[in-house]
């Protein structure tokens, strides 16, 4: 693990270096580490460390047991299903919303977001695809003017791409990413609302429906019929 140095604030530079470490696997899932284990690892003192582990708790990443640690969190398969039901729930009509009203603004903005993310896609680095992802999603529905609910799906994605699980490179091309975004755009840039929502459920419950797919092949857990039927019933 890397050592945090000056002069960023430690906490802040604790929370990437252990949220890498656990996206790589040095820290192991299911292993308890003390705040004084890691501290020791990153240079840094006690304080830092445990309100570095303290966000990290909330999200989602680890689980903090009082006098004896704090413990790495595995994905597990209800977890991925909440976060795309609550996807579901939230961006299909915000997508809808932001359709309706679009300005030259809010449209140059997804453009532009767009635009990101098919030079990324370019590149093929998947880490950079999927965070051209999220901005994309970020960016089209923060024409519907709903910061509440905006905060709350990007804590939601952010929790898929922090946990290291990702369908590209695995399941799919950083150009078939792309591509599965076109739809959506297209709709939206005939002002179509209606197709607009259909078209971004379709895709999020693709790939939903993919990452467990994925998953399953490693973590027989995953295997559960059940899952496909938490996804599907918001979408028909």
């Amino acid at each position: 693990m890397k050592s945090v140095h000056r002069p960023a604030s430690l906490t802040d530079q604790a929370v990437e270096s252990i949220r890498a470490s656990i996206i790589s696997g040095d820290l192991v899932p299911g292993e308890l580490y003390t705040a004084t284990e890691l501290g020791n690892q990153l240079n840094v003192s006690r304080t830092p460390i445990r309100e570095a582990l303290q966000e990290l708790a909330r999200r989602g990443l680890v689980q903090i047991e009082r006098n004896r640690g704090v413990r790495i969190l595995s994905t597990s398969l209800q977890s991925l299903i909440e976060v795309f039901q609550i996807r579901l729930m939230l961006e299909a009509p915000l997508a809808r919303r932001a359709t309706q009203l679009k300005t030259a603004a809010t449209a140059a903005a997804v453009e532009q977001s767009y635009e990101a993310f098919r030079r990324a896609a370019e590149g093929g680095d998947p880490e950079l695809v999927l965070r051209a992802d999220r901005d994309f999603h970020r960016t089209l529905l923060a024409g519907a003017g709903n910061d509440k609910a905006n905060q709350l799906l990007s804590e939601q994605r952010d929790f898929v791409l922090q946990t290291g699980v990702g369908t590209v490179p695995t399941s799919r091309t950083a150009q078939e990413c792309f591509e599965d975004h076109r739809d959506i755009m297209e709709a939206f840039r005939e002002g179509l609302d209606a197709e607009v929502g259909s078209a971004l459920a379709r895709h999020i419950s693709h790939t939903a429906t993919m990452l467990i797919t994925q998953e399953t092949r490693d973590r027989p857990e995953f295997a559960d019929a059940r899952s496909t039927e938490a996804i599907d019933w918001l979408v028909h």
